[in-house]
């Protein structure tokens, strides 16, 4: 979790996203993980409201423990993207980091959960096709294991960016995928509580 204030004033405007939020993004991913390359390829907004999800177009909040990316599809979506240097980027780590922010006030329901790394082991990540319009990419699924440890943070404020791995090149006992889900707090009991609206970005961070 990190504390960042954004300039941004409507996560709906493209315009700002690109002006504002990526270059945020970019400085962020930077002071953490001391990559030197920064690029965000991704924005989904996802919203607990059904009339707030017809009215931009957007998702509701996913409710499958999944990791966005395996072995393969890693690898894959950086060829999507830099076709021209992929191959040269591959010979150094590279990682896909998700950035989690709430676009309106806190998020009383619905709020991201995630499993430790370190309480999963191998056996417990299944890769399964994920089909969508242009391609067929592949997720990991996860199992059931009582070993598993979870958390999130409540009342998720719009200043506070929620930072996690789904990729990572580097196979030396690092962490490298992070399970994660949404969930309805049975604790929230108040129906004018606020809904969830939220954006995820997917970034690739580089290193030497």
């Amino acid at each position: 979790m990190a504390n960042q204030q954004t300039q941004v004033t409507d996560f709906f405007s493209e315009t700002e996203i690109v002006s504002i939020y990526e270059k945020e993004l970019q400085s962020l991913l930077t002071d953490i993980t001391g990559a030197k390359r920064v690029e965000i390829f991704d924005h989904t907004r996802r919203a607990s409201s059904i009339d707030t999800q017809r009215q931009h177009g957007i998702r509701e909040p996913a409710a499958t423990i999944h990791n966005d990316y395996d072995d393969a599809s890693g690898p894959r979506r950086l060829r999507d993207f830099f076709p021209q240097e992929a191959k040269a980027l591959e010979k150094n780590r590279f990682a896909i980091i998700n950035v989690w922010r709430s676009m309106a006030g806190p998020v009383s329901n619905f709020p991201l959960a995630l499993c430790d790394a370190s309480s999963v082991v191998d056996e417990d990540l299944v890769s399964v096709p994920r089909v969508s319009k242009d391609r067929v990419g592949t997720v990991q699924m996860t199992t059931f294991n009582p070993l598993h440890h979870w958390c999130y943070y409540p009342d998720m404020q719009m200043n506070e960016a929620l930072l996690f791995k789904v990729y990572d090149s580097a196979n030396d006992g690092r962490a490298r995928f992070t399970p994660h889900t949404s969930f309805e707090d049975p604790r929230v009991k108040d129906a004018t509580a606020a809904g969830r609206q939220s954006i995820e970005s997917r970034c690739f961070v580089f290193f030497e």
